[in-house]
């Protein structure tokens, strides 16, 4: 059993980081292989509609015919048992990094037929893991619930099951000293507020996001 983590936030020791290797050490606990790996630290960019993985016959046909520090991640996919996606929450939805991948994983395994069959070798188990700092409430306000799990649904048709987990209110500041970014003493007691919370609730996360790799492991 083989599975693979891939954080893509621009920090490898935050929220996002810290629940995905909670989940790796939830499928390590039951004798899988993991691995981690960080976008941040590769050199790539997203799909070029080159059409190369779409030429029949062609040598890259379902491949990402691209080459870059991408390549030899793509190349482990269809080799693992279990993928793992971990992203924060700029601006309503995943990051550029993460966005980028998606599209060199899963463009290349969709195929032109009316149906737009698989072109995956077989079925694997998919999990994806959302950290934003938004408050549950204010995040199904705004539909990103629903936008978070239609994403999952629709790249994870092409590969398997998934799970979604949404780690909302997490702590977004990384440095203790936030009073620089906030422009009043109302604001700056919101903060202390959610922080908090987040010391609350985070653990639980971390508790979910084990049991994921757990069930995964199994």
């Amino acid at each position: 059993m083989k599975v693979l983590a891939i954080n893509g936030s621009p920090r490898n020791n935050r929220n996002t980081a810290v629940l995905l290797k909670n989940a790796l050490d939830g499928a390590a606990s039951q004798g899988a292989e993991t691995e981690l790996v960080h976008l941040c630290d590769l050199d790539y960019k997203g799909c070029t509609n080159c059409l190369a993985c779409k030429l029949k016959n062609g040598k890259s046909y379902g491949k990402c015919a691209l080459q870059d520090g991408l390549s030899s991640i793509l190349d482990k996919i269809p080799n693992i048992d279990a993928l793992i996606l971990g992203s924060p929450v700029y601006f309503g939805s995943m990051t550029g990094e993460m966005w980028s991948f998606i599209e060199r994983l899963s463009y290349p395994y969709l195929s032109f037929d009316p149906m737009g069959a698989s072109l995956f070798p077989k079925r694997i188990k998919m999990g994806f893991i959302i950290t934003l700092s938004m408050d549950e409430n204010r995040m199904k306000e705004l539909g990103l619930d629903r936008h978070f799990e239609t994403t999952a649904m629709i790249v994870s048709r092409l590969f398997g099951s998934h799970e979604l987990l949404v780690a909302a209110g997490t702590n977004q500041w990384w440095s203790d000293d936030y009073t620089k970014y906030i422009r009043s003493t109302d604001e700056v007691a919101k903060v202390a507020e959610a922080k908090q919370r987040s010391e609350e609730r985070f653990p639980i996360d971390c508790q979910k996001a084990f049991d994921m790799g757990v069930r995964f492991a199994k």
